[in-house]
Formats: C-alpha cells, sequence, structure tokens
C-alpha cells in the first residue's frame, strides 16, 4: 500500500515575481519526501505535497536558506458553539487555506533575511532596510574619496559589500540548492568582475540600483496581494446573534448555519444569509460594483460584506465564514493566481536557457575579441560585464505574471471569477456566446407584468387573487403576492382555500366564491369573452403565463406572467456584439417563450433542448472555427459548460455549474459576461507591451554597450528600469472598472 500524501499550504513573505518562486521551489523539492510544490508569489503562499513523515521545519529551513521567510498555515479554526437558532448544525470546517489574510499566521523561529514581511509599512521590511543601508554606505563613500583619493578603490568596495554580501549569499544558496542561474548569481559575477577591472566605484552604485529595483518590485507586487486581502477585511470581524431573547457579540468567524444576527443600520452584514425580518437598503458596491442600494425585505439573500444603509435587519445565516461570498472569491482568486497562462509557462521555460545563455554570451564578449582581435582586455570584459546585466531576465519574467495577478484581482472585485491564467487568455479569444435563458438571461423567478380587469378592477382582481395564494410558495403564487405587496394592497387570507389538481385553487372571500387557474380550466367553468381570450392568445406570445380569475363563476380579470430579462440583459447583450462576439440564446423552455425573449433581446433563440442537445450545440459551434464560452447556471448546463472552450456560471447558480465551468460571474449581471471578455483582452494587450518594453530597452541597452556608448550604470538602469515599467504597468490593470451600463 502506498505511503499517503498529505498537502500543507506555508506563508512565504519576500516573493516579488517567478525567480523568486522558482528558487523556493528549487529548494523545498530538495527536502526528502516531498513530492510536489506549487508556488503563488501574488497570494504569497506556497502548497507542498509531501509523505506524512516530512519534516515540516526542514522545508522551512530551505525555504528560509535561500533568503525568505516561511511557516505552515494554521488551520482553519473550527467554529465553536454560539447562541444559534433551534436546528442549527455544528459543521467542522477544517481548510487549510488561509480565508482572511488574517495576520495570526505565527512565523515563529524564523531567522532575518533580506526579503522582509509584506505586512506594515514597506521601509520596515529587511529588504527596504538593506537598501537603505547599502545607499548610506555608498554616499559615505562619494564623500570619503574627497578626503582620501588615494583609496577610492578600496573605500566604494567596503560600500558595495554592504549590499553584495546578502546577494552574494542568495546567489549560493540558491546554487546549492538547485538554482544555479538566478539574477543574484548574474548580479555577484558582475560587481566582483567591476571590481577586479578597477571599476569598484560603478560597481557599488550597480549594487545599490539593483536594490532599489527590487523593493520598488516588492512594493507593486505587495500592492496586488493587498487587493486582495482588502476584500477579506471587508467582512467585519465581530456579529451580534441573537437566542432566546438575548443578543451576544460572537467572532464572525465562529458564527454558525442558521443562527440569527442582528444587523443595525450602518453596520456590515457579517455572514451570508436571508433576510427573516426588517426591510432596509442595502449597499453591495464594496463587492459587486453596484452603486446605487438595493432594497432589501424579508425572504431576500444578503452577502457577508455588504452595508446595511437604513433599518434594523434580522438575518439568518445560510453559509460559516469559511464559505460565503468574500471567503469563496478570496479562495478561487488564490487558486487561479497559482494557475499559470500559456504565455507565462512559456516565459518561464525561455527565462532557464536564457539566464546561461546571456552568461554565455557576456563570456564571448568579454574573451573572443581580445583573444582574437588583440582587443584591450579591460575594455571588452568592462563590455561583457555590462552584457551581463543587460541580460538580466527579472522584467521579462515578471512581465506576464503581474499583469495576470493585477487582473485577477481586478476582476475579483467586481465579481467576475477566473479559474487560472489559462481562463484569463482564453477568454479574450471568445467570438461566440451561447446563453442560457431561465436564470441567466432572465432572474429565474416570474413576475405579474400584466393585470386585466374585466368584471372587476385591476385593484380587486390583484387583490383576490393575492389572497387565495396566501400561504403557498409555488413560483406563480409568490409572484403575485409580491406584486400586491409592491401595490401596497392589503390581503385577506380566502377561507376554504383548496387546490384543484392541475387546473388551479379556489376558496372564498366574503361572500365571493372565487377560482384561480389556466385559461383551459376556467373556460370550462365559464365562457370566456372573445376579447379576453385575443388578449390571453397575444400575451402567451409574449412568452407569458395567464392565469383567469372567477368570482362566483364569472370572469372577473386575469393575470399575465413571464420570467422577465434581468435589468441589464439588453445592455449586456449589446455590449457583448460591440466587441465583436455572436449570442445564441439556448434553452429548454418551449419555442413561443424564447422567441418572445429572444425577440426582446436582439439574439438568436434556440428552443426545447436536452443538456445533450445543448452540448452538441457547443460542439457543433466549435468545429465551425467559433471560440465558445457557454453561459449557464444549472445543473443540466453541465455538459455544455464543460464542452465549450470556457464555461462561465452566473452568481446563484448550482454548486455543479460552478464547480463544471472555467469562469463564473458571480453577481449575475449580464453586462459582466462582456467586462470579462473585455478584462481578458486587456490583459493580453498589457502583457505583449510588458514584453515589448523588457525586451526593447535590453536590446537598444545590448547594442550601444557592444558599441562602447554607454556602460555598466545605464545597463542596470535599463534592467531595474524595465522591471519598474513592467511592474507599474501591470498595475494599472487594478485600477480596470470594466464597461458600465
Amino acid at each position: 500500500m502506498a505511503d499517503p500524501v498529505i498537502d500543507t499550504k506555508f506563508r512565504v513573505d519576500g516573493m516579488d515575481c517567478a525567480a523568486c518562486a522558482q528558487k523556493i521551489d528549487a529548494a523545498t523539492r530538495r527536502v526528502s519526501g516531498v513530492s510536489d510544490v506549487e508556488v503563488s508569489v501574488t497570494a504569497g503562499v506556497m502548497k507542498v505535497t509531501h509523505a506524512a513523515q516530512t519534516d515540516l521545519d526542514e522545508i522551512v529551513r530551505r525555504v528560509d536558506s535561500v533568503g525568505y521567510r516561511a511557516a505552515p498555515l494554521a488551520k482553519a479554526e473550527v467554529p465553536v458553539a454560539t447562541p444559534s437558532a433551534a436546528g442549527g448544525h455544528d459543521h467542522d470546517h477544517d481548510h487549510d487555506h488561509d480565508h482572511g489574510g488574517d495576520q495570526q499566521d505565527k512565523l515563529e523561529g524564523l531567522h532575518g533575511h533580506d526579503h522582509g514581511s509584506a505586512d506594515g509599512p514597506w521601509w520596515m521590511a529587511r529588504k527596504a532596510q538593506l537598501t537603505l543601508l547599502c545607499g548610506a554606505a555608498i554616499a559615505a563613500a562619494f564623500v570619503l574619496v574627497r578626503f582620501f583619493p588615494d583609496y577610492h578603490q578600496w573605500i566604494f568596495t567596503a560600500a558595495m559589500l554592504v549590499g553584495l554580501i546578502p546577494i552574494a549569499r542568495r546567489a549560493f544558496m540558491g546554487a546549492i540548492n538547485g538554482a544555479p542561474f538566478t539574477i543574484e548569481t548574474l548580479m555577484t559575477v558582475a560587481a566582483v568582475g567591476a571590481v577586479f577591472i578597477g571599476a569598484s566605484e560603478e560597481a557599488a552604485v550597480v549594487v545599490i540600483l539593483f536594490l532599489v529595483g527590487e523593493l520598488l518590485e516588492g512594493i507593486a507586487t505587495g500592492r496586488a496581494r493587498a487587493s486582495i486581502k482588502a476584500l477579506a477585511d471587508l467582512v467585519p470581524k465581530m456579529a451580534l446573534v441573537e437566542a432566546n431573547g438575548a443578543t451576544t457579540e460572537v467572532p464572525a468567524e465562529r458564527l454558525r448555519v442558521n443562527s440569527i444576527i442582528l444587523v443595525r443600520p450602518g453596520d456590515r452584514i457579517a455572514a451570508d444569509g436571508v433576510i427573516v425580518s426588517g426591510e432596509s437598503a442595502v449597499d453591495e458596491a464594496p463587492v459587486t460594483g453596484e452603486s446605487m442600494p438595493k432594497r432589501k425585505a424579508e425572504g431576500d439573500e444578503v452577502y457577508a460584506g455588504t452595508i446595511n444603509a437604513e433599518g434594523a435587519l434580522r438575518v439568518r445565516v445560510t453559509a460559516a465564514a469559511a464559505d460565503n461570498t468574500i471567503a469563496r472569491i478570496v479562495k478561487l482568486v488564490e487558486e487561479a493566481q497559482e494557475s499559470k497562462a500559456p504565455t507565462e509557462r512559456f516565459i518561464e521555460k525561455f527565462s532557464r536557457y536564457y539566464t546561461p545563455g546571456v552568461m554565455i554570451v557576456a563570456a564571448l564578449i568579454a574573451i573572443v575579441p581580445p583573444l582574437v582581435a588583440g582587443q584591450s582586455w579591460s575594455e571588452w570584459v568592462y563590455k561583457g560585464l555590462a552584457v551581463l546585466l543587460i541580460g538580466c531576465p527579472c522584467a521579462l519574467v515578471i512581465s506576464t505574471p503581474a499583469a495576470i495577478a493585477a487582473a485577477l484581482s481586478a476582476g475579483a472585485r467586481r465579481g467576475l471569477l477566473m479559474k487560472g491564467g489559462a481562463v484569463l487568455e482564453g477568454l479574450g479569444k471568445v467570438n461566440q456566446v451561447a446563453l442560457d435563458k431561465t436564470g441567466t438571461l432572465t432572474e429565474g423567478k416570474p413576475r405579474v407584468t400584466d393585470v386585466i380587469g374585466v368584471a372587476r378592477s385591476e385593484h380587486d382582481v390583484l387583490r383576490l387573487a393575492a389572497a387565495l395564494e396566501i400561504g403557498s410558495s409555488h413560483p406563480l403564487a409568490t409572484a403575485i403576492l409580491a406584486k400586491a405587496a409592491e401595490k401596497g394592497i392589503a390581503v385577506e387570507a380566502a377561507l376554504a382555500g383548496g387546490a384543484v389538481g392541475g387546473k388551479g385553487v379556489t376558496g372564498r372571500v366574503g361572500e365571493d366564491q372565487l377560482f384561480l387557474g389556466s385559461p383551459r380550466a376556467a373556460a370550462e367553468k365559464f365562457k370566456l369573452p372573445a376579447e379576453l381570450e385575443a388578449r390571453i392568445t397575444a400575451l402567451n406570445d409574449e412568452g407569458k403565463t395567464v392565469s383567469v380569475l372567477l368570482v362566483n363563476r364569472a370572469v372577473a380579470g386575469a393575470i399575465a406572467m413571464r420570467d422577465e430579462p434581468r435589468d441589464d440583459a439588453r445592455d449586456g447583450i449589446a455590449a457583448l456584439k460591440r466587441i465583436g462576439a455572436e449570442v445564441v440564446m439556448l434553452t429548454g423552455d418551449n419555442k413561443r417563450t424564447a422567441s418572445a425573449i429572444a425577440a426582446e433581446l436582439g439574439l438568436e433563440p434556440r428552443a426545447e433542448l436536452l443538456p445533450e442537445d445543448k452540448q452538441k450545440i457547443v460542439g457543433e459551434l466549435r468545429a465551425q472555427g467559433k471560440v465558445v464560452a457557454k453561459v449557464g447556471d444549472g445543473i443540466n448546463d453541465a455538459p455544455a459548460l464543460a464542452a465549450a472552450d470556457v464555461g462561465i456560471a452566473m452568481g446563484g447558480g448550482t454548486d455543479v455549474a460552478l464547480e463544471t465551468a472555467d469562469a463564473a460571474v458571480l453577481h449575475g449581471r449580464v453586462i459582466d459576461i462582456a467586462n470579462m471578455i473585455v478584462l481578458s483582452r486587456a490583459t493580453t494587450s498589457n502583457i505583449w507591451q510588458n514584453i515589448a518594453i523588457s525586451l526593447g530597452l535590453k536590446g537598444f541597452f545590448l547594442v550601444t554597450t557592444v558599441m562602447g556608448v554607454t556602460g555598466l550604470w545605464p545597463a542596470i538602469l535599463a534592467d531595474t528600469g524595465a522591471t519598474v515599467l513592467v511592474t507599474a504597468n501591470a498595475m494599472r490593470l487594478l485600477a480596470w472598472r470594466g464597461i458600465e451600463r
């Protein structure tokens, strides 16, 4: 029997780019029992798959030795008993991921390194302190050489060593841990070589510029990390739990499903839940980006992190802290950042050959001209060292992951979740979108659209119909009751109520005997007027379901209902067409309803489809050369979601749809499907800009260095400058706002 393997996650401080991740990966894999390592730079997390007997302290020491700080992440705390509603159950939510970005992870027994913690002000990090110390030493050197010019070489060498010794140590530890060709190796060779040819002043400046570049890189990476942490911080730390007439304040992370919490005006809601009592406007902007608060009343869902603007609400908790909306976003984004995009994988493979290749080219430039053409050794060694610095792959390596991390963070803040860089890149190529109808283009629940008075007024028709439906949970009954509440109609429950199987409901209000049912069932009791029949036919052609109300066996009126399109459905489809995507609707609903909704929204309908039919149509579209995104929210959409190039689940959909899909529109806005595609294209453009900046600057300074126009200082400025430019360009994506309605 094979030995069991375990996944352990570690918090790793000080990672800035993929080169950092490669060193940590190589060092960790050398620990006995480790079978796999996944490092997420932006999340600051490493997942290690290892045997049960593996020494976790040895993993920490290995990571520690290459210049970073690591500690195993504590398991999420198990919810403890808190006052809750009857019927609540204890659930053991034991997760190995960090949901809140909580700063309670204990980094114990660690030694200081150049890479400091990402927490706190940037100047408190060890990397910043090393940079400031080295800068002060070099500044002092420039002063001292004015008084002791004969010791120029020694003074600048000493100042340079303040910064170079930690860099050289990291290069050495990387080499013995399986990563010999690192940026630190290039820097160490170049700086030492510069001292040997008498360019110690330039070597010192090169070292400080390198440290400054690393520091700026770390600050920028921290911004992307902070963007996700800010999401987790939206959830309040404490919640007011009601039980047995008393209110108790407890940590939000310990809330149990079915607990009843009190949310006062102005408070953030501490958990996902359903309103039990109360009515208020809820500001969902922190989670959904919607600018206007939404009216919420009994039975409506609310999300953790949103703000109760007006009245007090009592909310029944429907998800534990580890599973609420915010936690799901953070978890999915962290997992997405661990999944590399095709471009990123290519750049990483390229860099493995690129760095040793640069060292070979630099050596040839330094050696060949003096040996073959009798050129000056000092001149060409100097040029070789400059080429070595120009060749630092840092800007190139960070060009893709920085952009993808920023884009994933920006998307998550708008409720756009993409499961990795490959999905993010793939979305930009989509030119065909296949949309489900119910729950995707529509709300997924019927609404009253028309109230028709015949023998009674519209007010009376709605009042009497609602009287029959009190106590029913049928979707059509719920729609009628919601319409009556919207109109402010006081409803008295009907007496002697009952259902007529497959036909309708009956009851009595006062002296009036009522029947509400389908037009066919009503026609069996009383002949419908020709004018009403014509009106019903027209409503049916619009995809609406009609119920006829009889009072004392005479037609009082009729009510039409339909699952209406989402408020932004028309705008969303128009946005998809503007960006060049064709749109088709795939639905299992009848052709008449599908055609009515499609005509209203301006798209092609395909109706009366089984799940396998939807899957087949997606396959046919792909066979035509289309890059297909399938959007749906139900179990019957799962096969088609899996068959598409990109499967997108609508928010509020089933778990099956969310698990099968590659991406999710968390807040159910149709326009966000277009936003996903636009974000993907913006990210791809940003990546190519970054690659062009990186390679363009390197190519320019390579030519000017070989020609003798530029030297060591401009060489390192080219690398540092390219890194800063690439990172700053990627960070622009954090400000992405998307298409507004």
